[in-house]
């Protein structure tokens, strides 16, 4: 029996828009009634809006065979490093694709000199509320604390120091 195909991590470019968009359609689809109609729309932005935000800051995705996975995407907010949109289909959940997002933006953060980084999540996507903590997120009473009536929460990690403990530089 032949091995799965290998999962590529790369930065999105501006012709990936439209497939960033379907994948985070399709990641949250499963949870849409659990959103507000307003709060749905905005986690799942169109290809123009993912536009905006690569032009906000790095976009990922995450590639088997050209088809489009999963995507996460980061923006510096001082000395801190905000990711958002972070999605993978149905299908590919549990084969590594979040931690290795998690890792991607940890490195960039840490790259830009970025001392946390912090989400917005809602509390039904229990999932990836695991991943994060498991990965060193810890919730803050930070804001926000809804999406256009759809229940948040923020979660942070400081990871400077813990990728400078392991640079030998």
């Amino acid at each position: 029996m032949p091995a799965s195909p290998e999962i590529e991590i790369r930065q999105a470019k501006p012709q990936d828009a439209p497939a960033v968009a379907k994948v985070l359609c399709e990641s949250f689809a499963e949870y849409e009634a659990l959103y507000t109609r307003a709060g749905f729309l905005a986690t799942t932005p169109n290809a123009n809006e993912v536009l905006a935000r690569m032009r906000e800051g790095p976009v990922w995705l995450a590639c088997r065979e050209e088809r489009v996975l999963g995507t996460v995407a980061a923006v510096a907010k001082g000395q801190s490093v905000y990711m958002r949109g972070m999605g993978v289909v149905p299908e590919a959940r549990g084969s590594g694709i979040g931690p290795r997002f998690l890792e991607c933006v940890e490195q960039w953060a840490h790259d830009h000199g970025c001392f946390r980084i912090f989400l917005s999540t809602t509390p039904f996507l229990n999932a990836a509320i695991r991943l994060y903590e498991k990965y060193g997120f810890r919730r803050t009473e930070e804001e926000p604390h809804d999406l256009f009536g759809t229940p948040l929460f923020t979660m942070e990690k400081n990871v400077h120091k813990h990728l400078a403990d392991h640079d030998p530089n």
